[in-house]
């Protein structure tokens, strides 16, 4: 693994764990030329699985893209970095499990409405208002309604 600091190869693995239920391994590396510590991750390239969007386009699944829309659901609200990233996580395994090649993004955003429904009902209607895309206050007020009935 080439240095971040130096470039140089050489290194050394200090220490390696297991994160995301055995998905990934995460490895402390020490560069035998300038002594610098390093993390690097190593996990599964699963084959690429690709979103088909609502204008029947398609595109490269991006697992990134789930956890900033959670992140900005979540904003100044008391939920954690490793909840968040614990969720976004689940949300990839169910897809991975449940389609091959192409997952509409409909059912991307469901999967996010479910597991935000049980995370924070606060980033939930955040991130409903944006996907189901409200297109006034009434809407907003039925969401929310909606979600006082189940309780």
């Amino acid at each position: 693994m080439k240095c971040p600091k130096c470039h140089e190869l050489d290194d050394k693995v200090i220490d390696s764990r297991l994160i995301r239920d055995g998905e990934v391994i995460r490895r402390r590396r020490l560069c035998l030329s300038c002594d610098y510590r390093y993390t690097t991750y190593e996990e599964v390239v699963r084959s690429g699985l690709r979103v088909l969007k609502r204008k029947g386009i398609t595109e490269d699944f991006k697992r990134s893209k789930i956890l900033v829309g959670i992140q900005k659901s979540c904003e100044k609200r008391p939920v954690t970095q490793d909840q968040i990233d614990a969720t976004v996580d689940a949300i990839v395994k169910e897809l991975e499990s449940e389609y091959e090649k192409e997952v509409p993004s409909i059912e991307i955003g469901k999967k996010i409405m479910r597991h935000l429904e049980q995370l924070d009902e606060v980033a939930f209607v955040r991130f409903a208002s944006v996907y189901r895309r409200y297109r006034d206050v009434n809407q907003f007020l039925s969401e929310v309604a909606s979600l006082i009935e189940r309780e």
